[in-house]
């Protein structure tokens, strides 16, 4: 694996930082009455450039200052906040992984996202892309501890250890399609047990993200199925199997923001089309078999050799 190409820490936190834990909550709102001449007082005074529109508990909107800018050259008479705002806002929920937003900002080019609550939809905050760097910044430097350290100090030659010709570890995650309150567990609890036998952090790193993509179209779009994960010295082989309706066209499901989620799977803020090209930058190799009607099964080769030689140069 060329070295260009290693998952950093940034991209692992990612995964596991929720949107809830990087929004901004002390939120500044505005009521959809509120006539436009008084919005560059708000957004100067509060120092923001855009802001929720909020009709008592509901989100109605969001208007930013270059929307006021609009307003303002075009000279029109004075108007309610409600007739200039964008009324078609795109949410995200605050119990989502940190992919989902920078997913979202990357597709769409948006300067902030309303967080709402997944069961009653009430807005909870905003995240704008500084949030997601300032947010990431942080967590970087709670869990700054010195990581190759503790790589080498605890079991760098686990297998090495072992009196037996072949070692040879196996797990296996099952996964229940359609079931999102759960989304990730399985390849959270993965990436905890390769921690604790002390595998390179640039390894965790890769088998956590892939098989967390994995599982989320094992969610979204079977019925469920199994994660097999062989863990041998020189390498990581993965399987995800299901017995789902199949891929007709693999070349195209491989092309970056290509979905077929449906739209309540989108509204839940899922099927973004990146699953699987994130599954192949982690993998040394990737191998994708498909049966229409009959399931669907991939194989995902990462070689810890490759890693630890790179990582040492």
């Amino acid at each position: 694996m060329v070295s260009d190409n290693r998952i950093s820490k940034v991209q692992e936190l990612i995964y596991e930082i929720g949107v809830g834990e990087v929004m901004q909550t002390d939120l500044v709102t505005v009521d959809p009455r509120t006539p436009m001449s008084q919005l560059r007082a708000i957004l100067r005074e509060k120092r923001i450039s855009g802001t929720p529109v909020v009709d008592g508990d509901k989100l109605v909107g969001i208007i930013s200052i270059e929307d006021f800018i609009r307003w303002l050259a075009d000279r029109e008479e004075d108007c309610p906040i409600a007739e200039k705002m964008s009324k078609d806002v795109c949410t995200i929920y605050a119990d989502e992984p940190l992919t989902q937003a920078v997913n979202v900002f990357q597709r769409f080019g948006y300067g902030r996202l309303a967080v709402v609550d997944r069961q009653d939809k009430r807005l909870l905050g905003i995240i704008t892309k500084g949030d997601i760097v300032r947010g990431l910044l942080n967590k970087l430097e709670i869990h700054h501890v010195a990581e190759e350290e503790v790589y080498r100090h605890r079991v760098k030659h686990f297998f090495e250890d072992i009196l037996a010709d072949k070692v040879v570890l196996l797990f296996q995650y099952n996964v229940v399609g359609q079931n999102f309150t759960r989304a990730g567990e399985g390849a959270s609890r993965l990436k905890a047990t390769l921690q604790r036998l002390g595998l390179h952090p640039q390894i965790v790193r890769r088998v956590s993200i892939a098989t967390y993509e994995a599982e989320m179209n094992l969610i979204i779009y079977t019925d469920g199925g199994s994660i097999r994960v062989r863990v041998e010295p020189n390498e990581i082989f993965v399987v995800v199997k299901d017995l789902g309706p199949g891929i007709p066209d693999i070349e195209k499901v491989m092309q970056p923001g290509y979905s077929t989620a449906p739209e309540w799977v989108r509204e839940l803020g899922f099927g973004a089309g990146m699953g699987l090209c994130n599954i192949k930058k982690c993998a040394t190799k990737m191998e994708l078999k498909s049966t229409v009607g009959k399931g669907t099964q991939l194989n995902i080769r990462i070689s810890v050799d490759n890693e630890a030689k790179s990582e040492d140069s």
